[in-house]
């Protein structure tokens, strides 16, 4: 969920820059809002139900169900549909111009330190998640 908030957060300002408007309901964009209601309505799911072994249950049941749509919704659906991004359908430089780095060389700039920031941000994020199972891992030996 906070990827997919930084993505449209960073995707936003992006397009402001390159299309002068924060949003234009482009099928990538609309497919990232409608994965931010599957992951909103996930929370919102676990946040519902008191019984732990319902919520796992019924957890497990709509993550396979949402992570089922993420596919389509990411790169099935933005390219079979028109729209502003590169690789939209109906754009020039093919379907895969970011995997082909069809890009200006200040656009390209921008993308690889996006991608290195965010692959550290994650690598952070794992660094704290592992340090707190081994704190409490230790915390439940003493107990």
């Amino acid at each position: 969920m906070m990827f997919c908030m930084l993505a449209t957060v960073t995707g936003s300002l992006w397009a402001k820059f390159n299309w002068g408007s924060y949003w234009n309901w482009d099928p990538r964009e609309t497919s990232i809002f409608i994965l931010l209601l599957i992951y909103g309505a996930y929370f919102a799911l676990r946040s519902a139900l008191s019984s732990d072994e319902i919520r796992a249950r019924l957890s497990a049941v709509y993550s396979i169900l949402a992570g089922l749509t993420a596919p389509f919704f990411i790169f099935i659906m933005p390219r079979i549909v028109g729209g502003l991004h590169p690789g939209a359908k109906g754009d020039s430089a093919g379907s895969t111009p970011v995997a082909q780095l069809h890009m200006p060389p200040n656009m390209r700039c921008v993308f690889f330190i996006g991608i290195i920031g965010f692959s550290l941000f994650f690598v952070w994020l794992l660094n704290i998640r592992v340090r707190a199972a081994r704190i409490a891992y230790q915390l439940s030996k003493e107990n």
